[in-house]
């Protein structure tokens, strides 16, 4: 490593100032800080200061500062402040280079967890995709994505099943202990120094080629992909995801060998497999990848996880645009793959709801199963239109999202604080602000989209951040008081509105 590129690895890897004088985020986030905002929620300022902060981009502080000229609300706006640059603010743990490379890293945790979970990462950095443009420089957006794809690449790479990893060994971070997966049985095995925790989650190894498409859809930065390990990472995700096709029974009735199984000691169904880690059954040929949790962490009822097949399909398809000038035999093989699971979608994954039409289905077995539901978490059936998959005119997602957003959805939560849908992962009667975040992202009608507003701005118990979920009978009961993903989602859905509907940005929530 040159001398130049050694300075601003050790710049970045050292704290912005002695750490004892920077707050503990888990507790600080949990605080009402001044100045409170000047509306009738009193909203808390919850950004440590500058100093304090895990990277700074003056890219996202302008935009920060653009904004308060356009949110009339002062309720809004500080949530919109609070939460859009929280990432940035709080989880980029340690940003620097790999070892004797010029290879940029980032290790970027989810807020209250330190570990990397490929998920939340990569739709923490979405959040900062309208301001991406290329740029070189160590201290730039560009620089934060380069590195988030790099360590994704290195973690897909070693253990393509698991969903969550430590900091990499040149940060000198110690690895963090999950006592959750202490006693996991799982096929593969992993290492726990390098992975945090290791549920096989089909939106895993998507979000890695949604980051990657992010990347390059601002960029246009082809020959960034060449340099490393993506290529090979582009290889072992197909190479997973062509395994996990195979269906639980061979065509003479012998049972097929699962490529991957999960067992946990646990007092939740959710946190486990059934079939001794295998999960219940899944008929072959129908083109879908199987998944055994979902973007909760949650196992799946039915392996053939509808939402997350579509941002595989989705992002593959669009990556092998990348793929084209480093190994064109390869993209080829990304682009019929991605039609592939396409049609097995299309093909298997709606069902006829006697009240709604025709909708895609959450989960199916491809034996004539279905879970008719949805989650809050990304990908939902919700989401499919910011999943790159679909138009959110089309008539299917349409009855789909009424589906959803109405009480037929087994997990939809409604009550005086707020409406949405939650999940397994905390229960009935907590709704998650990300589903509402959601909806509106997907929502072309005004009343709905100030309605949803209104909810979130409401429901922060004063102190001005999305959490997890919220009691849709008591906004003062919550989970989670630091989810960086949730609030860098907020703020991505606000800029939305100031590009597509700016004159929502002038309502009173007052």
């Amino acid at each position: 490593m040159s001398p130049l590129l050694w300075l601003f690895s050790f710049l970045f890897a050292l704290p912005r100032i002695a750490s004892a004088q920077c707050p503990d985020f888990s507790t600080f986030s949990e605080e009402i800080h001044d100045p409170v905002s000047a509306g009738k929620y009193q909203l808390s300022y919850q950004r440590p200061v500058t100093a304090c902060h895990t990277f700074n981009s003056s890219d996202v502080e302008k935009t920060i500062q653009d904004m308060k000229k356009l949110v009339k609300d002062p309720d809004l706006f500080r949530l919109f402040e609070n939460a859009f640059p929280n990432t940035l603010d709080t989880t980029v743990t340690w940003k620097g280079y790999a070892a004797n490379s010029t290879e940029e890293l980032t290790f970027i945790t989810t807020g209250d967890i330190v570990a990397m979970w490929l998920r939340d990462s990569a739709n923490q950095m979405r959040s900062y995709k309208s301001l991406l443009k290329a740029d070189d420089a160590p201290n730039s957006l560009a620089s934060l994505f380069r590195g988030a794809i790099n360590l994704q690449a290195r973690y897909v790479i070693q253990n393509p099943y698991c969903n969550a990893f430590q900091a990499p060994v040149e940060s000198g971070l110690p690895p963090g202990s999950n006592g959750y997966a202490a006693t996991d049985q799982v096929k593969p095995p992993f290492n726990t120094s390098f992975v945090f925790e290791c549920k096989y989650e089909l939106d895993s190894i998507s979000a890695f080629l949604q980051l990657s498409h992010d990347y390059y859809d601002k960029t246009q930065d082809s020959e960034f992909f060449g340099r490393y390990s993506w290529v090979d990472a582009i290889t072992t995700i197909l190479d997973v995801a062509e395994g996990l096709l195979v269906g639980t029974y061979a065509d003479d009735g012998s049972v097929n060998e699962s490529p991957y199984t999960f067992q946990r000691t646990s007092n939740s169904a959710t946190e486990t497999l059934a079939n001794t880690g295998a999960g219940n059954p899944v008929k072959g040929g129908t083109g879908l990848v199987r998944s055994a949790f979902r973007p909760s962490d949650d196992s799946t009822i039915y392996q053939l996880f509808i939402p997350a097949n579509m941002q595989f399909s989705s992002y593959l398809g669009k990556c092998a645009a990348i793929m084209e000038a480093h190994d064109a035999a390869l993209a080829q093989r990304m682009s019929d793959f991605a039609c592939s699971v396409r049609n097995g979608i299309e093909t298997h994954g709606k069902v006829q709801h006697a009240v709604f039409g025709e909708i895609y289905a959450y989960e199916i077995d491809g034996f004539g199963s279905s879970n008719l539901m949805d989650d809050a978490n990304v990908p939902s059936l919700l989401s499919a239109p910011i999943l790159d998959y679909l138009d959110a005119s089309d008539e299917t997602y349409q009855n789909t999202r009424k589906f959803v957003l109405s009480t037929w959805n087994p997990y939809y939560m409604h009550g005086p604080a707020l409406n949405g849908t939650g999940g397994p992962h905390v229960g009935p009667g907590k709704a998650w602000p990300m589903s509402i975040i959601t909806s509106l992202l997907t929502s072309d009608d005004d009343e709905e989209i100030v309605a949803g507003l209104q909810m979130l701005v409401s429901s922060t118990a004063g102190l001005g951040l999305i959490h997890e979920s919220v009691d849709t009978f008591d906004a003062f009961e919550w989970t989670r008081q630091w989810f960086s993903w949730a609030n860098g989602l907020f703020g991505e859905m606000l800029l939305g509105l100031r590009d597509r509907k700016p004159h929502l940005l002038e309502t009173s929530f007052q």
